[in-house]
Parts: C-alpha cells; structure tokens; sequence
C-alpha cells in the first residue's frame, strides 16, 4: 500500500500553474522535522516535495504561505527525466490528494495565513468552512 501522510512547514510559497490542458498544479515543499535525538551534523528535518491538483492545489495557492504549519496526505512516485545537459534525473514526490493549513488565521487577518477555507478531501470533494467555526478558538 503506498500510502504516507506527513506534516511540515513550507519552505517557500506555493507555486501554481496551470498545464496545456486546463488542470490546476502546485508544487511545495515540507520540511517535516525528525524524531529523536540529534546527532553531531545530522539533519534535524527532511524534506518532501509535494504536488497536488485542481482542488487540492486551489487551496494551496490561496491559504499555504512559507513558514506555515500544513499536512499532506497521498501516495510517493517516483518522476525520472533527462535533463538538457544529458543527465538523467529523478526524484520523488508526495503526489497528494488532500492538503490543509494547520494554523490559524494571523492578526492581520490575512486569509493567506489561515488553516480555514476550502479544503480539499480525500474524495475529492470540497468542504467549506464557515466563518463562525473556529477548530482553534479556546472552548
């Protein structure tokens, strides 16, 4: 079963695109920390790519900023092309069907820093949040 879900920060602002045949993508990366000790020069997080699509990348490129908590969910493939100078590359992605922001809405304000929206579910289907709920306001 090829089935990962992780949670990171953005490592930069989400980029999205439109392709040739009208579908939406964005791309980003997590950089989700490790557990455990840390030894003497080891990495303290990885780093995972992640692309998502139509809905999914919709809510990406409206809510996700760089720094911002987030989660992905989805399957890892690998991706192998040969680049201009004659190498060949590959890499691996989370190809995700579900992302959400995991934090708040700044003071600002501002709906870009906000894990309230439109969120994408696994089915594919879009849930809309609405202003009165706040999965984070204090009970």
């Amino acid at each position: 079963m090829n089935n990962i879900s992780i949670v990171g920060r953005l490592t930069k602002d989400p980029e999205v695109r439109t392709t040739n045949s009208g579908k939406t993508t964005c791309s980003f990366t997590l950089a989700v920390n490790r557990r455990g000790k840390r030894q003497e020069g080891s990495p303290t997080a990885d780093f995972f790519r992640v692309t998502c699509w139509e809905q999914s990348a919709r809510y990406a490129g409206d809510y996700l900023r760089k720094g911002k908590l987030a989660s992905a969910t989805g399957r890892m493939e690998e991706r192998k092309w040969t680049a201009q100078d004659g190498q060949e590359v590959r890499i691996w992605e989370l190809v995700a069907d579900s992302v959400n922001g995991l934090e708040r809405r700044d003071d600002d304000g501002d709906p870009a820093n906000t894990g309230t929206g439109n969120r994408s579910t696994s089915s594919g289907t879009t849930a809309t949040a609405t202003e009165e709920y706040d999965p984070f306001a204090d009970e």
